[in-house]
């Protein structure tokens, strides 16, 4: 990790009394004592009617004082490659200025960043710990692809900003996503899968004896990077002579497809509304390119995050087959539940 210094803001709140700029300036120079750095210059301006602007540039960076009477509020800023913390501010600011509540944000100023989880909600907010951005770039297809290097996970696939596969924790969810098809058929002929471009659920196709899997992806680019990066997880699919490449849309591309030809067919698209309607419309050729007995598995999502979304799709596998079974596996990555729905296609 390459640190350059650490920043703190403090937002005093409840800042009722109105300082002089020669209040804040001293404060500055207890602070700089305290922390240990060297104040060059010090610069102010006063707004009208009220507030103003006081900033200190430091040998180590800069400090700040920004006041808004009518919020009754006073920003504070200090940033330093120093060896002392900047924290150590707060306790001077406590004690010089009255206030009801000071909001305190801590930053290292380094080269790790934090991406936001999508699934934050106001009340909890969550982030990766990013060490790396090995590609960011948006395909021709027109998806946003990242691959990032976690601190915990090590390396990820993000679409459109949302977190699709970590190298450290994949195989949980290829393995369940097999195993639930399984469950109710152990016929293992032939697979299709639709998505899955990272080739996790292929791989585990591979490794449960299939003699053919036909593999239907929109979006190549994604397979070429999770190739280049995340080899591991579609590791002996490149060079398995069962796997067979479909690219572009694949429910156009079931169209001409025989009947009864899969074993098993495996949804792996996103776990959205959308993806839900587009398998549902197209559910009747999916059906017809089943065998008898044969077995439709369909990534669903959280039931912990979009339990709405899990509901919609087992409705509408209980609608075209009659039938359907949910399984649950802890992906930590995922920091939650993931749930797969199955359906046998009843002779």
């Amino acid at each position: 990790m390459v640190k350059v210094g650490e920043h703190i803001t403090l937002d005093i709140l409840g800042a009722t009394k109105d300082y002089t700029a020669a209040f804040y300036e001293k404060i500055v120079y207890k602070i700089a004592k305290a922390a240990k750095v060297e104040i060059l210059s010090i610069n102010r301006h006063k707004f009208e009617p009220q507030g103003f602007t006081l900033i200190a540039l430091l040998a180590e960076s800069h400090m700040s004082f920004h006041t808004f009477p009518e919020k009754d509020v006073i920003s504070f800023d200090f940033f330093t490659c120093g060896k002392k913390s900047p924290s150590v501010a707060i306790d001077i600011i406590k004690k010089e200025i009255k206030h009801k509540r000071i909001v305190v944000k801590n930053f290292n100023r380094d080269d790790v960043a934090l991406y936001d989880d999508i699934y934050s909600t106001p009340g909890q907010k969550k982030f990766y710990v990013v060490k790396d951005v090995l590609e960011d770039f948006t395909s021709k297809v027109g998806q946003h692809l990242e691959i990032l290097n976690l601190e915990e996970f090590g390396k990820a696939l993000f679409i459109d900003n949302e977190l699709q596969v970590c190298e450290r924790d994949e195989h949980l969810y290829s393995d369940q996503f097999v195993k639930s098809a399984m469950n109710l058929n152990q016929n293992n002929i032939n697979a299709a899968i639709i998505g899955g471009g990272d080739g996790g659920v292929a791989r585990k196709c591979i490794s449960k004896g299939f003699n053919l899997i036909d593999w239907y992806e929109l979006d190549p680019e994604v397979v070429e990077i999770c190739k280049k990066y995340l080899s591991k997880i579609g590791n002996k699919v490149n060079e398995s002579n069962s796997v067979k490449y479909i690219w572009g849309d694949a429910f156009e591309s079931i169209k001409s497809v025989e009947d009864s030809k899969y074993d098993k067919i495996f949804v792996d698209l996103n776990d959205d509304q959308y993806c839900i309607d587009l398998a549902a419309k197209n559910m009747k050729n999916l059906k017809r390119i089943l065998k008898p007995d044969g077995v439709l598995t369909a990534q669903v999502g959280s039931q912990d995050k979009k339990p709405k979304q899990v509901k919609n799709w087992i409705s509408v596998l209980n609608k075209n087959f009659g039938n359907s079974t949910v399984d649950r596996v802890y992906i930590p990555s995922f920091d939650c539940v993931w749930n797969f729905a199955s359906s046998i296609m009843k002779s």
